[in-house]
């Protein structure tokens, strides 16, 4: 991990938490912005079973709650800052943890439960944390990764087009902006790898699971921008097992070219099946890292293929590009597919290191929600909704910061935040009985 930067070397945590709040004066566009700002921040890192607006109060300001609510409340729901600017503040401060090594692109998305269904983007959707079908808010995210760290750097709301997109009443009572109309989360995806291009950064590989490795349009815009990838995709992706491949018409010397791609004695075949008709020869184990109990490796078939979707459409034949196939020993039949379109050179454990890098962000998710309170958030508008996620990630790369500055032991961690004292048999809304330290 990176050592702390010589200016840092003589400051304290709190020292240096007080600096990266004072970064985000441009972004935040008032100077009276800034105080209600810093106790966003401070409250998040605080203990606390609920970071939600009133709990946060309370253990900044008990004597003043309401006030100190109020303050807290217009800042996150209603203060025209941008969600953009904070996490383009946060990611340059972040980027210390990347400098001088190469990092992936992790596309991803994340559920937060919710019970009614005012909140903007709430549907009966599928929801990761609960593993099925349920009430949830479900935003998009980029973030950036490697062996040592990862931090999301984009973060929007999708929005369900029945529900939402096409509801117009529905819309503008939660404030969603004109131009945010339906886009799948693969789009979204798309329209955040673009920006964050155009603000210079230059991944090694583009990361993500079905969800997004399902889109032939997202895979293809990846190779159109030069952007290896490695993502998951299901077993109905029908591909050109290895030896076969479209055939590409004669042309007889008059008239027009012939335009599409003919099958020919072969025809494509679903990823499932080839899986299923490889011999376990084809399968072995292959290692992508040192864990703390031992190397970590799993049990993969490697191959060349040609991706087939729509080829009647096409003029000539996909790219080859790698297949891995995880069947995990025990298990009745493969778990994960991946395409790749990693050099042909690439080695068996730098196909399955990179694809294993994309779990890095479920700590991410499981740290920003159970420690800072990503879920947390009760307003119901699209503009607060995506504030606290940006405040929520600009202090989560403070903390990312600190814990990579720092090995165990040194000086570090939490910034110190004076809390304090609070009346007796006092308990703010929201707050459970009992808390836990974060």
């Amino acid at each position: 991990m990176p050592d702390a930067l010589p200016s840092d070397t003589f400051e304290t945590t709190e020292d240096r938490f007080e600096r990266y709040i004072d970064s985000f004066i441009n972004v935040l566009g008032h100077a009276d912005r800034m105080e209600p700002f810093h106790a966003y921040c401070s409250g998040l890192v605080l203990p606390g079973d609920r970071k939600s607006v009133e709990p946060m109060a309370a253990l900044l300001a008990p004597a003043t709650v309401s006030a100190k609510r109020q303050s807290m409340h217009h800042f996150v729901a209603k203060a025209p800052w941008s969600e953009i600017g904070m996490l383009r503040q946060a990611r340059k401060y972040g980027m210390r943890l990347f400098e001088g090594r190469p990092y992936c692109f992790i596309l991803d998305d994340t559920g937060m439960p919710k019970k009614g269904a005012q909140s903007v983007g709430v549907a009966k959707q599928w929801c990761g944390v609960l593993g099925k079908q349920e009430n949830c808010q479900v935003a998009v995210t980029l973030s950036l990764g490697n062996e040592q760290a990862s931090l999301p750097i984009a973060f929007r709301l999708y929005l369900p087009e029945q529900e939402w997109a096409n509801d117009r009443a529905r819309r503008a009572r939660a404030g969603v902006p004109e131009e945010f109309a339906f886009e799948t989360k693969a789009e979204i995806a798309q329209l955040q790898i673009a920006a964050a291009l155009a603000e210079g950064l230059r991944p090694e590989v583009v990361l993500g699971d079905a969800g997004y490795g399902n889109s032939t349009e997202l895979r293809d815009k990846l190779t159109a921008w030069e952007l290896p990838y490695a993502m998951g995709v299901q077993g109905t992706t029908t591909v050109w097992a290895p030896g076969t491949a479209p055939v590409v018409p004669p042309y007889k010397g008059r008239g027009r070219h012939p335009k599409c791609l003919q099958r020919g004695e072969h025809a494509p075949v679903k990823i499932k099946d080839l899986a299923m008709s490889l011999p376990p020869e084809a399968y072995r184990e292959v290692g992508w890292r040192e864990g703390t109990k031992g190397p970590m490796t799993g049990r993969y078939a490697i191959m060349r293929v040609r991706p087939a979707h729509r080829d009647e459409r096409r003029h000539e034949p996909r790219p080859e590009e790698w297949l891995l196939v995880e069947w995990p020993a025990g298990e009745k039949e493969p778990t994960h597919y991946h395409l790749s379109t990693l050099p042909a050179d690439a080695t068996p454990e730098q196909l399955v290191g990179a694809v294993r890098k994309r779990w890095r962000i479920e700590r991410d998710y499981q740290e920003l929600k159970d420690e800072l309170g990503l879920d947390h958030y009760e307003g119901r508008s699209w503009r607060g909704f995506h504030h606290h996620a940006a405040l929520t990630i600009a202090t989560y790369a403070f903390l990312m910061v600190e814990r990579g500055c720092f090995p165990p032991g040194a000086r570090g961690g939490r910034p110190r935040v004076h809390v304090p004292e609070r009346p007796a048999g006092f308990k703010a809304r929201g707050t459970s009985a009992t808390s836990r330290t974060a």
